[in-house]
């Protein structure tokens, strides 16, 4: 029986593999029809869950309540996976307006099936960027009737779902000429609660697998080799921005002399629905088209202005960051950065609405595509500065409202030129990856550099500086919005960091792994915070990008390739002692052991950002799991390294050099889930 679980987890690993290559060579279509969605794929699954129930009840998993917690919550997923498979419906609902529609079209067999009510359009309503002819918002008004009687009106659009009678509406696309909504339709009232269900039972069993004495990590704990080192299970990464060397800008090109510009940064503007100084729209402005918040040695409110007083000159400037290569290539870009009139052929027809409309199809059901985000991202650029050309962008306070004090609009301006967000990642990091370095010297044990241990104390004065310098940012935030600081993705992720540094400072001294635990936990999650703060929302962006809960996902996951990374160069550096081995054993043995205990938060972080992601995709797109290659590619990942902590069904994990052979394998899936799926496989999830 063992060696058929492990034949069938092999072998459906490498089919996961082969159908991401597949579905690159021949598209999505032919790979859902010929492997995710047939009967065959569907009894693979079956297969292995049937075999690993038997394998539970064969191995007495009850002796160890935790394990068979968190292998009792695999299989629920894959009953509520049956279950979406087997019962669940997917489709399209088209609705002119005042027309009145019962059916919807199943994407999966294009079967006409009927509602259990009607749905009628009231009214549709398309918003746009400022300046643009690209939909920023679809609005369909909807009333549900049974029987010929109302029930009741709803609205849906993006990020805004329908939830009626077990079946939820989402807005998809509309006609042509605004009379009309296509709306996506997911029914799987039952898969998606067990599905939940199962995500639910293995955040609690990883927590149980933690604390329980029974299960490998306690163990690895409490070998008598680390009772005299120190533990780490983090390691960091850092990003360097790109910095172009800053250059003064040409006498030749008239700027907003910076005296003036000065003295308007703190003139009161309504700016996203509050009171805000301009140093702040300034800010975000620049930050926006240029990627920094200042451009070739002048201030935010120099660039603004000097875009408001000069405006011909300035559309000749090429200060708009293109990212995307195709986009580049549409606009005959030779470097990164465009003008305001490359968007612009001379007959004044806008570039990019061909590009639109080659990469968007209006009846679609599928999640925008990496071309189409880019677009809007760009699109959403050039709106702001038609904004801004016409009047639109900065607003003066009305009479009837009433200005701030002096104090929050300085307290705002200091908040804006101290980067907080930026200066505490590559802090935290920094100190991070030296304490890392000085415990995992304190832990081979060399005795020459048993002074080293005296640095504990300047760790801890490192952590409470940096904590006390991110509670000034959070304060000045708290007092600049009126109300805690977790309204967005940025503030929830500095809000969390601001957490992981007080818990690791309350803890410090009963646990020193909370040490570095703390510097490069925080970092990570600062630094996911500080990618977004890179891209100001100004103008009305798709609502479904900007959600917490998609940040969440991205940090944990970055959190657990930084981890697996880790794993990964104790994995090299333990095969090169392998050449003496005699010599070094116990420092393999000690080194075998901190991979190990770092697989537990590593994988598990793994497995819990897939499944909040899945949560993620529910909640935007009407599916929790669409085996896009970025999403099969992170399962491969967490199944080809949950592999390594069954020694028991796998005897060559318990012997060292096998186990760092296979882990600096494993992380061949990292690399080609984080870069690999970008460069060759697209999909949804793919950013270049």
């Amino acid at each position: 029986m063992k060696k058929i679980i492990v034949f069938l987890y092999i072998l459906l690993t490498i089919i996961l593999a082969i159908a991401t290559i597949l579905e690159a060579l021949y598209g999505t279509g032919f790979i859902q029809e010929y492997c995710y969605g047939s009967s065959c794929f569907f009894a693979l699954w079956s297969v292995i869950g049937i075999w690993g129930l038997l394998y539970i009840l064969q191995r007495k998993l009850w002796e160890r309540p935790a394990a068979l917690l968190l292998h009792t919550a695999f299989i629920v997923m894959l009953i509520g996976a049956g279950i979406t498979w087997i019962w669940g419906e997917k489709g399209i609902v088209h609705i002119r307006e005042g027309e009145i529609q019962e059916t919807f079209v199943q994407t999966s067999d294009t079967m006409v099936r009927k509602l259990p009510f009607q749905m009628q359009l009231q009214k549709f309503e398309t918003s746009y960027y400022p300046g643009t002819q690209t939909p920023a918002n679809y609005i369909s008004h909807i009333s549900i009737t049974e029987n010929g009687k109302e029930i009741q009106k709803a609205t849906i659009s993006m990020n805004n779902i329908l939830s009626y009678k077990g079946y939820r509406f989402y807005q998809s696309s509309f006609d042509d000429d605004n009379k009309g909504t296509w709306l996506s339709v997911n029914h799987d009232p039952i898969g998606i609660g067990v599905t939940y269900a199962g995500y639910f039972l293995m955040l609690i069993s990883m927590i149980f697998i933690l604390l329980s004495k029974k299960c490998g990590f306690r163990k690895l704990l409490k070998n008598p080799l680390l009772q005299k080192g120190f533990i780490s299970l983090l390691i960091a990464f850092s990003l360097t921005p790109n910095n172009l060397s800053a250059q003064e800008t040409e006498k030749t090109k008239p700027i907003w002399p910076k005296e003036y510009a000065d003295s308007a940064a703190s003139i009161q503007v309504l700016y996203n629905d509050r009171i805000a100084p301009f140093n702040t729209l300034a800010r975000d402005f620049t930050l926006k088209l240029y990627g920094k918040p200042s451009y070739k040695g002048l201030t935010a409110e120099q660039v603004v202005g000097s875009w408001l007083l000069f405006p011909d000159v300035w559309a000749k400037e090429p200060m708009i960051l293109i990212k995307n290569d195709e986009i580049r290539q549409e606009l005959g870009l030779t470097n990164k950065y465009a003008r305001y009139i490359d968007f612009f052929d001379e007959n004044g027809i806008y570039k990019l609405k061909t590009l639109w409309e080659k990469s968007h199809n209006t009846h679609t059901n599928e999640a925008p595509s990496a071309l189409q985000k880019a677009i809007s991202q760009v699109d959403e650029k050039v709106a702001l500065i038609t904004m801004l050309q016409q009047g639109e962008l900065i607003q003066k306070l009305p009479p009837n409202i009433q200005a701030l004090p002096e104090q929050k609009i300085t307290a705002e301006i200091w908040y804006n030129k101290i980067p907080f967000c930026k200066i505490l990642f590559m802090f935290n990091l920094t100190i991070g990856i030296v304490s890392l370095i000085t415990f995992i010297l304190q832990f081979i044990g060399n005795q020459k550099i048993e002074n080293l241990k005296k640095l504990s104390f300047a760790y801890h004065i490192l952590l409470l500086v940096a904590f006390l310098f991110h509670t000034v940012g959070i304060a000045l935030c708290w007092y600049i919005s009126g109300r805690i600081p977790i309204s967005n993705g940025y503030e929830t992720m500095m809000f969390v960091a601001w957490c992981i540094l007080l818990v690791s400072f309350i803890l410090r001294n009963k646990v020193r792994l909370f040490v570095p635990f703390g510097f490069l936990l925080s970092g990570f999650t600062l630094l996911v915070a500080y990618l977004g703060q890179s891209n100001p929302q100004i103008t009305v962006l798709m609502p479904v990008l900007h959600s917490p809960i998609l940040s969440i996902h991205v940090s944990i996951l970055m959190f657990a390739y930084a981890l697996y990374g880790f794993t990964t160069l104790n994995g090299i550096a333990c095969l090169c002692l392998f050449r003496n081995k005699e010599k070094y054993e116990q420092h393999i043995q000690k080194i075998t052991i901190v991979s190990k205990l770092i697989l537990y938060p590593a994988t598990f972080c793994m497995g819990i950002g897939i499944f909040i992601g899945a949560i993620w995709a529910n909640i935007s797109w009407g599916t929790y799991w669409s085996w896009d290659p970025k999403e099969t590619w992170a399962l491969i990942t967490f199944l080809v390294y949950g592999a390594a902590f069954h020694t028991e069904s796998v005897g060559k994990f318990n012997k060292p050099q096998f186990f760092h052979i296979y882990i600096v394998l494993a992380f061949a899936t990292v690399l080609m889930t984080y870069f690999g799926v970008n460069e060759l496989l697209g999909g949804m999830h793919s950013y270049k």
